[in-house]
């Protein structure tokens, strides 16, 4: 029996791994030293951080030293806000809404309103539906993690005092992430115990993941520069109008919104998430019901229910997204087997 062939459209969840980002771990994984060392070998470890630094930051529109690295932007997350009582809309990543208080109110179309930017936190971009929001100015925290790299983005000129962002969101590697800060702002240190991160985030700095995100956020920006995301953009709009033409009771959340280049979220009420995402992995597509930090688990979206929808279209909404390697073959190979399936659902409900 062959073995069905493999399509990924999971690039929310995590990014394939950049071959620049492979070369600049394999390169560093041969250093000896410690970055805090002052001898030879801790310099080179040091330097091959600063430089990832400054490739972070320059990918972002930051400064070198506004760039905390972290474990991951959930750790970001926790750096940024704990303890500071700051509020959120209930759209917001888990990561964000484990700090603050769900006060913030978000209509149907995804948009949050916020009253108070100073004590608010806010999404550059939803995870689920791909919204992209419109940021006031004076914000305490922006969650830039999904839009890093797909989208034009420069922490300088967004006005907020903090941002979280992750390597492997953008083609980095897994367990390293940072938190990005405008100079004057205080940071009171969750891991404690040594100096580094200027003293804003104590353990030896992972310098082969932060290595391969230096890498990865500059390739991000030389891709976006040279508009790799628009021709995303219009494969995403093309399976959405293949779906659509024949998907009539399914809902495309978000196709009237601003939505990232790559992200096609959509329900169909009655036809549970979980059926969905398990019948087109067998198909050979790797696709989700939503964020990837609910531990495996497969559940209706609380983000559409914030946004107003009910139960059973909650309970129907899967996620594609898609980066610059995927290919238009691919997602119409993709539309006739979730097709084929909702023809079934459609039979079975009839």
């Amino acid at each position: 029996m062959m073995p069905i062939e493999r399509t990924y459209l999971d690039w929310n969840a995590t990014a394939p791994l950049r071959p620049e980002a492979r070369a600049a771990m394999v390169a560093a994984m041969d250093l000896l030293g410690n970055p805090s060392s002052i001898h030879l070998e801790g310099r080179a470890a040091r330097a091959i951080v600063e430089r990832a630094r400054a490739q972070v930051a320059a990918a972002f529109g930051a400064e070198g030293q506004d760039v905390i690295f972290t474990g991951s932007a959930t750790e970001a997350a926790a750096l940024a806000l704990a303890g500071r009582g700051l509020k959120g809309a209930p759209v917001e990543h888990d990561a964000v809404l484990a700090w603050v208080t769900e006060e913030l109110a978000v209509d149907r179309a995804g948009k949050v309103q916020v009253d108070d930017p100073a004590q608010s936190v806010l999404q550059v971009a939803n995870s689920e539906t791909g919204i992209v929001s419109t940021l006031p100015d004076g914000l305490a925290l922006v969650d830039a993690t999904q839009a890093f790299g797909k989208i034009p983005f420069a922490f300088n000129w967004c006005g907020a005092r903090m941002a979280i962002v992750s390597a492997h969101k953008l083609g980095g590697p897994k367990g390293v992430g940072a938190l990005v800060v405008k100079r004057g702002t205080d940071i009171a240190a969750q891991i404690r115990g040594g100096g580094q991160e200027m003293g804003r985030r104590a353990g030896t700095e992972n310098v082969m993941g932060i290595a391969g995100f230096g890498a990865a956020a500059e390739a991000a920006a030389r891709d976006l520069d040279a508009g790799i995301w628009q021709k995303v953009r219009q494969n995403r709009d093309i399976l959405e109008q293949a779906l659509a033409s024949s998907a009539k009771e399914t809902i495309f959340v978000g196709n009237e919104s601003h939505r990232l280049p790559n992200t096609l979220y959509f329900a169909t009420p009655g036809w549970k998430n979980e059926t969905q995402v398990m019948q087109m992995d067998l198909a050979g597509f790797a696709v989700s019901a939503g964020s990837a930090c609910s531990s495996g688990k497969v559940r209706a979206s609380r983000v559409l229910a914030a946004m107003g929808y009910d139960a059973q279209t909650a309970q129907g909404a899967i996620r594609v997204s898609i980066g610059p390697a995927t290919t238009m073959e691919e997602l119409e190979r993709f539309a006739e087997a979730w097709l084929g399936a909702y023809e079934k659902f459609q039979a079975r409900a009839a």
